[in-house]
Order: structure tokens, then C-alpha cells, then sequence
């Protein structure tokens, strides 16, 4: 299949694009980063540098590439998670405005399938408002919702230790992101199962209203 990667240069997308390709697919790997977009040619993947608040850019590429999938791993994270609270109206505007620009993208380009990532947790205020949007819209356009366990290993915050669950190693969770490719709509849940004292851990899974 030919797959549009948004967010390819992020902590998921480095691990999702070679999976894509080393299985068959042509990829169009998009990142607002120039710098990056050699990284995702050396990868083997079409680079597209469009930033997601830009509409119109969005849809001509989206457009022009002819992708039959768009795989949503956009976020707007800091380097530092400590500032996650401080500046978590990025990424929460990600989720708004990004994603509606991008499934505007996807519907005029007559993409029949939409995968978009989310989290398996409950974040608390605006955040938790901005994830339930994000997955209602995917879900009414017949989208899949991928909710990913806090992830860990090398890129992520969580390098040299666990997380709290619920957690995915970022390799486990790209190769069920692969997957998620034979979904054709809903929800599903990339996480590990939770095990003893894990399981009194977990805080509730978000539920859309």
C-alpha cells in the first residue's frame, strides 16, 4: 500500500517507517523539520516537510501523494517531560486542529483509511478534553484509534526504566502498529498486559462520551 506517515520523524514514526517499508509498502514519511527529512530519505522513505497547521499545504500533499492510508503519529512533545504540563497546549492543539486538517487531507485525497495515535491513559484537564476530541473525530469518519501505553526504550522518556502502566516498548508498539493496518475501524489498545501489582496501578482507560 502507499502510506502517508505524519509525524514519521518522531519517536514512533523512526520505528514504524523501516516495518512499512521492509514489509512492501511505499511510504511518504512528512515532518515539519527539513533537517529531518534526509533522515527519512536515508530510511527510504519519501520525506514530504508540510507543517499540519498548514491546510492547504497539507491537502496538496496528501493529494499528490495518492496514499491509501494515513497513519497519524503526530505530537507536539517537549525534550524535557517535566515541562509536559507547561507546555502541553501544543500538543493538545496537535490533537484539535492538526488532526482536522489532517482528515481533511485524507477525505478530499479519497483516503479510505485513517490510523491515528493516542494514549491508553486518562489525562487530567484540557489534555483529556483534547484526547477525547481527537478520537471522536477519527471514529466518526470510520478512523482507528491506536491508544499506546506510555512508552519506553531507547528515544522515549523512559530510556533506563519503566514507566508506569499502562506501558509498550517503542519497538513492540510499532510492530502492532503494522497490525492495526487490518483494522478497519475502532479502538485498540497497544500496551502490555498488566500483571500483579500493575493491574491496582492503572488508572481508567479514556471513554468517549
Amino acid at each position: 500500500m502507499r502510506i502517508f506517515v505524519a509525524g514519521a520523524s518522531g519517536v514512533i514514526g523512526l520505528q514504524v517507517v523501516p516495518l512499512l517499508l521492509a514489509a512492501g509498502h511505499t511510504v511518504a514519511g512528512m515532518t515539519r523539520t527539513p533537517e529531518k527529512a534526509e533522515r527519512l530519505r536515508a530510511l527510504g522513505a519519501e520525506p514530504v516537510v508540510c507543517d499540519v497547521f498548514d491546510r492547504d499545504a497539507l491537502c496538496y500533499a496528501v493529494a499528490a501523494y495518492r496514499p491509501d492510508v494515513v497513519l497519524h503519529e503526530l505530537t507536539d512533545l517537549p525534550d524535557d517531560p517535566t515541562r509536559i504540563l507547561e507546555l502541553g497546549a501544543a500538543n493538545s492543539r496537535v490533537r484539535r486542529q492538526g488532526t482536522r486538517n489532517l482528515l481533511a487531507a485524507a477525505t478530499a485525497a479519497g483516503t479510505p483509511l485513517f490510523l491515528a495515535q493516542s494514549v491508553a491513559w486518562q489525562l487530567p484537564g484540557d489534555a483529556g478534553a483534547a484526547v477525547e476530541e481527537h478520537e471522536r473525530a477519527v471514529l466518526e469518519v470510520g478512523g482507528v484509534v491506536i491508544r499506546y501505553g506510555r512508552l519506553y526504550g531507547a528515544g522515549t522518556y523512559f530510556e533506563s526504566e519503566l514507566p508506569p502502566p499502562p506501558r509498550v516498548h517503542v519497538e513492540e508498539a510499532a510492530r502492532r502498529t503494522l497490525i492495526a493496518l487490518q483494522t478497519l475501524s475502532g479502538v485498540i489498545t497497544v500496551a502490555e498486559e498488566a500483571t500483579g501489582s500493575d493491574r491496582a496501578a492503572l488508572g481508567p482507560v479514556p471513554k468517549l462520551n
